[in-house]
């Protein structure tokens, strides 16, 4: 029977997804987050998946292909992208996340920086809360994670690229006011991820640096997200369109791993899960 769109998941069996994704993030083994945008304008897969039945077709394929989180998103995030609407937003997302949002299905991220929109998002089942703003966008997204009780993945994102900062430091201090603010909200620290923000607010050397410092973040002891997928600093450096731009981005992500990211969010789930597979097995031979 499918759920209808007004459909709310019982909260102990949110805290039951919740609780086994945590515990499968601090067995260390990287996991892959499967991008499900509902959106006309996305820059590399806009339009793809923006109806009801190409949305549940699409993410049935990413859990069949491997995918352990399913990242749902109603707005797009590219530069120079349409703002929409919270409730344009709202109706995007609600159907497919009531739909895929189930005690025994992936764990569900909800891509947002609108408090609100998090807030409903978990009430149908949504357990991540997926701020590409860093909870700096909207001054109640903090509060919202605090009360529903998500995880939320923190983003780097300092809104302009500046080529003069330390980028390093500035990075740490980014997170240092994040935790402050987290702590201040009621949000505990194991709840809480962290996304270098690739793509956001950086000049395009930056993009490789922030990769490059990951130590910095691994280091605060919270899980890591990576998000890389076919993103323009891979099309600079290889002049790869959108759609060829899968060894980069396999490259970026399986030297992130290495650096000590545990989530990858991708487009080609397939792919990555056979890479991972291919390195924890050799990992783990004796």
């Amino acid at each position: 029977m499918q759920r209808r769109k007004d459909a709310r998941m019982e909260k102990a069996d949110r805290i039951e997804v919740r609780e086994r994704l945590l515990d499968r993030l601090s067995h260390k083994t990287p996991l892959i987050m499967g991008i499900l945008n509902v959106t006309p304008d996305s820059f590399s897969d806009g339009g793809q998946h923006d109806s009801l039945a190409t949305a549940l077709t699409h993410a049935a394929e990413i859990a069949q292909y491997g995918a352990d989180i399913l990242d749902i998103g109603g707005e797009s995030t590219r530069p120079g992208g349409q703002a929409v609407s919270l409730e344009e937003e709202w109706a995007r997302v609600a159907e497919p996340i009531a739909r895929l949002a189930t005690k025994d299905a992936l764990p569900v991220s909800i891509d947002t920086y609108k408090a609100e929109i998090a807030r409903r998002a978990t009430k149908a089942g949504a357990v991540i809360i997926n701020d590409v703003w860093g909870m700096t966008r909207d001054k109640a997204m903090a509060d919202a994670v605090a009360e529903t009780e998500s995880l939320v993945c923190i983003t780097y994102n300092r809104g302009e690229a500046d080529a003069g900062i330390d980028l390093r430091q500035d990075m740490t201090d980014f997170f240092g006011r994040a935790f402050d603010m987290a702590a201040q909200a009621g949000i505990p620290r194991e709840h809480i991820l962290l996304d270098p923000g690739v793509g956001f607010g950086k000049t395009y050397e930056q993009n490789f640096g922030v990769l490059a410092h990951l130590d910095a973040l691994v280091e605060t002891g919270c899980p890591v997200l990576v998000g890389v997928s076919r993103k323009s600093f891979i099309g600079r450096l290889t002049g790869k369109p959108v759609e060829d731009r899968l060894i980069g981005t396999l490259a970026a992500n399986l030297d992130s791993v290495q650096r000590g990211a545990a989530i990858l969010r991708v487009h080609d789930v397939a792919e990555h899960r056979e890479a991972l597979d291919m390195i924890q097995s050799i990992g783990s031979a004796r």
